[in-house]
């Protein structure tokens, strides 16, 4: 299988190492606590841009595992690209140390501010619901929660995009989360408007958020007053599958869920590797608003 096609790993490297160049220094200084057994700096054959690289490229290639991914691409084909390369258990127990660093470095590819923004959460489950009970990787960490799809174990992913399927914020939450307490720390420094589902309700939600410049548009409830609504906001309301497309590529594709983890700190390599592996997708769901001579849509919208 030849991932070199969906991603080009050179210039993903020399990013990642030229991000990694500049924050080395204030990396090292503030190490990850996993534990006292655990050495206080990174030391490895093998950079932390390589392991970083090798991450995000996983949620790429189509492999379903990444020891498939490990044992059956980097290993036999990655030679000459990484000629320091480890075993693959050796690099399960290296991928902790990229957590702050990937975390950081997908704060940069972070899309535009255009004005029109959608949020939606979806879940990520760590384990099949009938298992539970005896669950013990994610104890005290996860919490049940129900959607239209039904119950579910385990986080919940809350996401906000702009009309260009580019992501501009998320979090981490446990599954038994309110989608609504995640809205103001993800919306700090967003404008314009804010496209939410029926979940998002809430008129103190609401005024919050008109005071920062941001205006929340929900569908109503059958039971509450109706109320007068933009015929572009209705519109737009009618766009919010692109949010769940971003969702369903995120999971099907860059693969941010599965059941297979032994390692909270690995789970979130996972996670992070996942969501800058979406930012470099040639072509994201879009509602391709470009103006294209519709002089009339910005003053429609705001």
């Amino acid at each position: 299988m030849d991932i070199n096609n969906r991603l080009d790993i050179t210039e993903l490297f020399c990013q990642l190492d030229d991000f990694y160049q500049t924050f080395e220094h204030h990396y090292q200084q503030s190490p990850l606590l996993m534990g006292t057994e655990q050495p206080r700096f990174y030391r490895s054959r093998l950079s932390l841009s390589e392991v970083m690289t090798i991450a995000i490229a996983f949620h790429t290639s189509g492999f379903r595992t990444f020891k498939d991914f490990y044992t059956f691409q980097v290993l036999p084909h990655w030679r000459k690209a990484f000629p320091q390369l480890v075993s693959y258990t050796r690099f399960v127990e290296l991928m902790p140390w990229a957590v702050l660093l990937l975390a950081c470095f997908l704060h940069t590819r972070r899309g535009e501010i255009t004005g029109i923004s959608f949020v939606d959460s979806t879940p990520i489950e760590v384990c099949h619901p009938n298992r539970s009970k005896s669950h013990q990787v994610f104890e005290g960490l996860v919490g049940w929660g129900k959607n239209s799809m039904g119950w579910h174990y385990g986080f919940k992913l809350h996401l906000i995009i702009n009309d260009r399927g580019e992501l501009l914020a998320f979090k981490l939450t446990p599954g038994n989360v309110d989608d609504r307490n995640s809205v103001p720390d993800l919306t700090q420094d967003l404008f314009g408007k804010l496209f939410g589902d029926r979940g998002y309700i809430s008129q103190a939600l609401f005024e919050e958020l008109f005071e920062q410049g941001l205006q929340l548009i929900t569908n109503h409830k059958k039971k509450m007053k109706q109320k007068l609504v933009k015929l572009i906001d209705k519109i737009m309301l009618r766009k919010r599958s692109l949010i769940e497309t971003v969702n369903d590529q995120l999971k099907n594709i860059c693969q941010i869920e599965h059941s297979r983890h032994r390692s909270v700190w690995n789970f979130m390599v996972n996670i992070l590797a996942g969501l800058i592996a979406y930012t470099y997708q040639p072509k994201k769901p879009s509602l391709d608003l470009e103006y294209k001579g519709l002089n009339a849509l910005p003053s429609a919208i705001f």
